[in-house]
C-alpha cells in the first residue's frame, strides 16, 4: 500500500492504492483505489509590516500620494479620472487583481472619483498584501 498526496489550488487530494503484491501477476489480483478530497481554503495569517518594511516599502507609496489613515493602520488615496467610464475601468482592473489576490480594498466611487483605503483585516493593519495591491493600483492609475 502506498499514498500519494497532490496539492492543487485550494484542494488537497489524498489517493491510496492498495495491491495484493503476492498475486500481482495474476489477472485476479486486486487493486483498490481510495480517493478523498479535503478543502484547504484556510488562509494564512498575514504579518503586520515591520518598521523596516514600512520605511522600505511604504515610504515610496507615501511619496506617490498615499497617506496614512489617522487612528488606524491603513493607507488611503483619492484618484480622479476624466469621467465615470475611466473611473469604472480603473475599478474593474483593480477589482480583478484584488480578487486574484484575495485582498479586497475599501473603496468609494462617485462619478470620476475613486477613494481607496487599504488595510489587511486578517492581521489588523498594513501587510505586504497592501503594499503589493497599492503598487498595482499605481501602475494602472497612470
Amino acid at each position: 500500500m502506498f499514498s500519494i498526496l497532490s496539492k492543487t489550488p485550494n484542494v488537497l487530494r489524498h489517493v491510496c492504492v492498495s495491491s495484493n503484491l503476492s498475486n500481482i501477476s495474476s489477472p485476479s489480483s486486486s487493486t483498490h483505489i481510495y480517493y478523498s478530497t479535503t478543502s484547504t481554503t484556510k488562509r494564512r495569517k498575514m504579518a503586520v509590516l515591520s518598521a523596516e518594511e514600512r520605511q522600505q516599502d511604504l515610504q515610496p507609496l507615501l511619496n506617490e500620494g498615499w497617506s496614512v489613515v489617522e487612528n488606524r493602520d491603513a493607507i488611503f488615496k483619492k484618484f480622479t479620472f476624466k469621467d465615470f467610464n475611466e473611473a469604472f475601468g480603473f475599478m474593474t482592473r483593480v477589482g480583478l487583481k484584488a480578487d486574484k489576490m484575495d485582498h479586497h480594498p475599501e473603496w468609494f466611487n462617485v462619478y470620476n472619483r475613486v477613494d481607496i483605503t487599504l488595510s489587511t483585516h486578517d492581521c489588523g493593519g498594513l501587510s505586504q498584501k497592501d503594499v503589493k495591491l497599492a503598487k498595482f493600483i499605481e501602475s494602472v492609475a497612470k
